[in-house]
């Protein structure tokens, strides 16, 4: 009885001390690499100006989905896309790197693809 509850309870076992493997996504953009520090959110560095990935960032949010909160001071933006709730945050590291962070939920649940979607377009739109 014992071996057949371990057999039952070890795939379920492996899927919670799994948690989130590490996502890696290249992009074109000089070796530019995103990776997943949670279940939602996906974060990259760019060498790019802080000025044009802004412009990308609120350019693709503004045709991603309807755009609830934004500001280029603090390099936030909040909006509606795809019935998830996204938060895209811009982070000045030096003069010529830039953090981007992409955060997105549908339904309480991480969505992933849309945030890897949203970052590739930003970082591809930016000049």
């Amino acid at each position: 009885m014992r071996k057949f509850i371990s057999l039952i309870l070890a795939p379920f076992m492996f899927i919670s001390v799994a948690g989130c493997a590490p996502l890696i996504i290249g992009a074109a953009a000089g070796g530019l690499g995103a990776y997943a520090i949670s279940r939602d959110t996906l974060q990259g560095d760019s060498d790019k100006s802080y000025e044009a990935l802004w412009k990308s960032a609120v350019n693709v949010a503004g045709t991603a989905g309807m755009i609830q909160q934004e500001n280029s001071s603090t390099g936030y933006i909040e909006l509606s896309a795809e019935s998830s709730k996204v938060w895209i945050r811009l982070i000045r590291l030096t003069q010529a790197t830039t953090r981007i962070k992409i955060s997105a939920r549908k339904f309480h649940f991480p969505n992933i693809g849309l945030a890897q979607d949203l970052f590739v377009k930003i970082i591809t739109g930016a000049k």
